[in-house]
């Protein structure tokens, strides 16, 4: 059993590192106190390093995992986002229920062992392969639910909802017919999940517009609506302004860029998660900003697809929320987001240290708590870093690996994001109390690691 007391040298909290540090949680796995500058009590346990807040997933789609290296070549002389979606629509399509759990139990335990202790599911294959529903109309996102209970990590579950294939209310291509939902079919499937699955600390559920692209004003009134009769406090997420031709195609149908549409249209606030918000203006990131939305980047992925680059200090300039998420799972890395986010910038700009600020010189610990903040927010669950009355969800680095001995917590955290030399320093992951990675080790592995790959054998013949 994992204890419910522990003490550590030293631990990032809310306001930055702190030393000797007594995190005590209780049995339903929720902080009930963080004591800094006390000595180590008698019979308590030593973390074996520094102790971090654990990282939030914030945009995830899990059946893409097993895609991870299939789309690295040439399919189109203009090759882009979109040509590689046609290869994820052929791919999305052979998937079977058996296969999307399989797919998903080996992606979060890969998540546990980077450094993530929830993931955001925002979840779009809804049927089967001709688009009709399974006699459990939940079958698909149940298989989620499962992975995620099975390995031990949270999950906010957001049913997605996906109506066209683009502005105008275009009608959905042959090859989206899986994801296609009406609002009130969306919200039944919702509802019947919370009577099978009732949500708790380690499960959440929310509610995902796809984009404004596939889904049309009226029908995102009606989702709203929907939810807000349930849960005026569940998260919504949204794909938005990921690629240049986006937000041309919404000025062209509507008007109005898209970020710029929604603004002006919904009440966007703290409860919103924009994903891929990587063009848009100024103005709009102030008000992105002002409303207290959180904006999702996945750096890895949106370097990956040729997205662009997000913007990041004019926006944290503006006190911007934002996340991190590794949605196509080209990578599953905390550390990776973080430097590829920072790189990006340095890359723009052409100098150092960019997401760093006058009160936190350090850019490694900028990064990670504004990330962990922000998408705790996100996920619209109680995990918002080491504090009181908060899930217990925190990581332990080892403090004899090379990346990080020796040398100051600022130090050993930019070490972890910024040094890459093939090893990870995080020894242990404790979720909700308990203790799911031990001494880089989660139980299930083995076993997860074969399914996933007799799960990808089948679907590549």
């Amino acid at each position: 059993m994992t204890p419910s007391t522990l003490f550590a040298s030293h631990a990032l909290l809310p306001d930055g590192w702190q030393h000797d540090v007594v995190l005590a949680w209780d049995a339903a796995g929720r902080f009930t106190s963080i004591d800094a500058g006390v000595p180590a009590p008698r019979g308590v346990p030593c973390a074996a390093g520094p102790v971090l807040p654990g990282m939030p997933n914030l945009h995830s789609h899990a059946f893409q995992r097993a895609m991870a290296g299939l789309t690295e070549y040439r399919s189109d002389p203009a090759d882009s986002f979109w040509s590689w979606r046609t290869l994820m629509y052929r791919f999305a399509a052979a998937l079977n229920p058996e296969d999307l759990e399989a797919i998903a139990r080996q992606l979060y335990i890969e998540m546990l062992l980077a450094g993530y202790t929830s993931v955001c599911e925002f979840h779009y294959l809804h049927h089967d392969r001709h688009g009709q529903p399974y006699a459990e109309r939940g079958a698909l996102a149940q298989c989620l639910i499962r992975a995620a209970a099975d390995t031990g990590i949270g999950l906010t579950l957001l049913p997605v909802l996906y109506q066209y294939s683009g502005f105008g209310s275009a009608p959905p291509m042959p090859e989206q017919a899986r994801f296609i939902h009406s609002p009130q079919a969306l919200l039944d499937l919702l509802a019947g999940l919370r009577r099978i699955h009732a949500p708790h600390d380690g499960l959440a559920y929310g509610v995902a517009p796809h984009s404004l692209r596939a889904v049309s004003p009226g029908s995102l009134e009606a989702l709203l609506q929907g939810i807000d009769a349930t849960d005026q406090r569940a998260p919504v997420h949204i794909h938005i302004a990921e690629q240049v031709a986006e937000v041309q195609g919404c000025i062209a149908a509507m008007g109005s860029r898209p970020v710029q549409w929604l603004l002006d249209h919904v009440e966007v606030d703290s409860r919103w998660c924009l994903v891929h918000a990587t063009h848009i203006d100024e103005r709009e990131r102030h008000a992105v900003a002002r409303s207290g939305a959180v904006v999702g980047l996945c750096p890895s992925t949106e370097a990956n697809l040729g997205d662009g680059i997000f913007d990041a200090p004019d926006y944290l300039e503006a006190d911007g929320r934002w996340g991190i998420g590794s949605d196509s799972h080209a990578s599953v890395s905390v550390a990776e987001e973080l430097r590829l986010l920072e790189y990006s910038q340095r890359w723009r700009d052409r100098r150092r240290n960019v997401l760093a600020s006058a009160r936190q010189p350090y850019v490694a610990d900028a990064l990670y708590l504004a990330a962990q903040q922000g998408g705790a927010a996100a996920s619209g669950r109680p995990i918002g870093g080491l504090a009181r009355g908060l899930r217990a969800d925190f990581l332990v680095l080892d403090g004899t690996d090379p990346a990080i001995s020796g040398v100051s917590p600022s130090q050993a955290l930019a070490g972890m994001v910024f040094g890459n030399h093939g090893g990870n320093p995080i020894r242990d992951v404790v979720v909700g109390g308990r203790r799911i990675v031990d001494n880089r080790t989660h139980a299930m592995q083995a076993a997860a690691r074969h399914d996933f790959l007799a799960a990808r054998r089948a679907l590549l013949t």
